[in-house]
């Protein structure tokens, strides 16, 4: 008769029936059945046969009566978490303990057996066998969930200490933290030293000790992120400080277990900010000093002296606030750049957890993590006039009454909103999504300078600008303007209120980041943002944007394009260019999860070298900052030798610098898997 096959071709069945033709029938059934069959001759043989390859093992049960089971019992204890091999005990008086008590001992020290009374028919054994095999699969899949994992949690790790993180975890019942060993090293301990939660109290400041203590709690009784700084004493006596983050995780019920987070030794940091105080301190008071000096000199001339003093602060203000953009827009880009390894694998990760729900949980709240780190650093690029804008003539009445129910349900109840927006504006240019973020954000604050109630005022008005000055051109500009009658600010905190992370909010209730992005967006539109406000009378706002010589339009998604897309974005051969490893990594694992062939380079020379074998390639992906050579320069190169090649150009930078005249597509990091799929598809249908 014909034997139902086991749809598995490499399954292996480890066979041990010394006495008699049953090893040979057995070994015939299960090759009839697709599986290949491997006899051991005496125990000995079967015990060293044992293996995760091996599917199942079919034994008499003769072969075991009298043998010495402690190796074969050994092998079956020191099997991994996943394994639990099958057997298949081929018995002539059943698996019962009444008609046969050595079964029973069988089961006790196998564990996984199933027992086929002889004589037995050919499809009762395959029947077995079949049941054998689909357990063993199952377990099977369970070690490459289990080794997906912790890969995972390997790359993160990675990816922690290439940001020099130190990962933490407090057991809130029983006070248990586990730590890194880079955590450690945040308070001054080595890898192998001890640290319970008890020696991490006490090796922080006593002035400290007691606000680190109240943030926790309010944590743990709120559910707000936990976020603090604070000093620390190393066993030397050195005093260093410590940044840590963290988030408070529940059980089903709701309460709380644990804390997780990250922590940093910013010492470093804090004493170059000292320093930088410093020194402005010194360039302030000669400053000062010159202009006593011009004072007293020339006392016959208070308007030149005025004028100068105006001119130095100027740009003074200027400098800093350049030196700050360019810090600012550099962490920016190196954040970023970690954010795409975390995103990335996280990304990667979640398609192959299955059904296991804690698991997605985990990688869906450390995905919610890295996509916030992503909105900021988006606010950061906006401060450094580095975000990737998509100006088009806007009309900004319909944009104002377009929000003014989203505004309504933002400010709450107790502030009315006040709109005066004339008929006959003509568009502006910008970006309608940045301006919409914008005023969401005056808005905002001005009802956090009311928490008692009043009136938010929002107007529109055409303005023309007769002379050019230092932040503005000769032109028309559109005018959008929020009032509030809250708290105000004075000339001191005025003159601050658009510097990055500067707030008057209290500790957890602000970035200090709104003020400074929406002065970065004004700048980067030809504009600028004015600010005028006195204390106990409120705060007025004016957004200063260019008329555009346009008109308004609304573009809509085209279809066919995205058709397109789709027919040209099959399996490509590409060659991916990044100087960071785990970039490239993380880069080149959605694409091959995407079908396409991924050849890898790490900088521009060996890519060039790639190029220059002659083997063809359908597209370049590049990262822009580069040592040795940009991704610029690369395109450039590249374009010498397959001047058809498409090109995508990756950066941390949310636009690319001025003047690089090349036909590149962008795309901006950190970038999801579908993000590249898309631009990848694009790309393809324009060439």
């Amino acid at each position: 008769m014909r034997i139902a096959t086991i749809p598995n071709s490499d399954a292996i069945g480890l066979i041990h029936a010394p006495i008699g033709r049953d090893a040979q029938i057995a070994a015939s059934l299960l090759q009839e059945a697709g599986v290949q069959p491997k006899t051991a001759p005496d125990l000995s043989s079967f015990v060293a046969g044992l293996g995760d390859d091996i599917a199942f093992a079919v034994v008499t049960e003769e072969a075991f009566r009298s043998a010495d089971l402690r190796a074969i019992s050994a092998w079956i204890e020191t099997q991994p978490s996943w394994s639990d091999l099958p057997f298949i005990i081929l018995t002539n008086r059943g698996g019962g303990p009444e008609r046969n008590p050595a079964a029973a001992r069988l089961s006790e020290v196998l564990g996984n057996v199933s027992f086929v009374e002889r004589p037995f028919h050919a499809t009762t054994f395959i029947s077995v066998a079949r049941s054998a095999m689909r357990g063993r699969r199952r377990q099977y899949d369970a070690r490459s969930r289990i080794e997906a994992l912790d890969e995972g949690e390997r790359r993160l790790q990675t990816a922690l200490e290439a940001g020099r993180l130190g990962a933490w975890e407090l057991d809130l019942a029983s006070a248990v933290l586990t730590t890194s060993s880079t955590c450690k090293a945040v308070f001054g301990r080595r890898p192998e030293d001890p640290f319970t939660y008890k020696d991490l109290l006490g090796s922080i400041h006593p002035d400290d000790r007691e606000r680190m203590q109240a943030a926790v709690s309010r944590t743990v009784e709120t559910g707000a992120d936990y976020s603090i700084e604070y000093r620390t004493i190393w066993s030397d006596g050195s005093v260093h400080w410590a940044e840590i983050r963290a988030q408070l995780y529940k059980d089903r019920s709701g309460k709380a277990i644990k804390l997780v987070g990250v922590s940093a030794d910013i010492t470093a940091r804090l004493k170059a900010e000292e320093h930088q105080r410093q020194i402005n301190e010194i360039l302030e008071e000669r400053v000062a000093e010159r202009t006593r000096e011009l004072e007293q000199a020339h006392a016959i001339m208070m308007a030149e002296v005025s004028q100068r003093e105006r001119a130095e602060e100027q740009l003074r203000q200027a400098q800093k606030m350049e030196a700050i953009g360019q810090l600012t827009g550099g962490v920016a880009h190196d954040f970023n750049n970690l954010l795409m390894v975390i995103l990335g694998n996280l990304d990667l990760l979640r398609k192959y957890v299955g059904d296991d729900v804690r698991a997605s949980r985990l990688i869906d709240g450390a995905l919610q993590g890295a996509r916030r780190g992503a909105s900021l650093t988006q606010r950061l690029l906006a401060f450094a006039r580095r975000q990737d804008l998509r100006i088009d003539p806007v009309d900004m009445r319909a944009l104002v009454l377009g929000m003014t129910d989203l505004l309504k349900r933002s400010v709450g109840s107790t502030i009315l909103i006040e709109t005066q927006v004339p008929d006959d504006l003509p568009p502006v240019s910008a970006d309608a999504n940045q301006v919409e973020l914008a005023l969401l954000n005056l808005a905002v604050n001005a009802r956090d300078a009311m928490p008692d109630g009043g009136t938010i005022r929002i107007e529109l008005k055409e303005t023309k600008q007769l002379s050019p000055t230092d932040e503005l051109e000769t032109g028309s500009y559109v005018v959008l303007t929020v009032a509030d009658q809250g708290y105000g600010m004075d000339k001191e905190t005025l003159q601050k209120a658009i510097e990055p992370f500067f707030s008057t909010k209290e500790l957890g209730k602000g970035t200090g980041l709104g003020l400074s992005m929406i002065h970065g967006l004004a700048l980067q539109l030809r504009g600028d943002l004015k600010l005028k406000s006195t204390p106990g009378k409120g705060t007025t706002a004016e957004l200063w944007i260019p008329v555009s010589t346009s008109a308004a339009i609304d573009i809509e998604p085209d279809d066919a394009m995205r058709l397109d897309a789709d027919r040209h974005s099959g399996p490509k051969r590409i060659l991916l260019v990044d100087d960071d490893v785990l970039i490239a990594m993380s880069s080149a694992d959605m694409l091959t999860d995407l079908g396409h062939e991924v050849v890898e380079a790490h900088s521009g020379k060996e890519a060039l070298e790639c190029l220059g074998t002659g083997t063809g390639f359908d597209l370049m992906i590049t990262d822009y900052s580069m040592p040795g050579m940009t991704g610029g320069d690369l395109a450039r190169a590249a374009r010498a030798i397959a001047p058809d090649l498409p090109i995508l150009i990756a950066s941390g930078y949310a636009e690319l610098p001025a003047g690089l005249d090349l036909d590149v597509a962008k795309l901006g990091k950190p970038y999801t898997q579908d993000q590249l799929a898309q631009e990848i598809g694009k790309l393809m249908v324009t060439h």
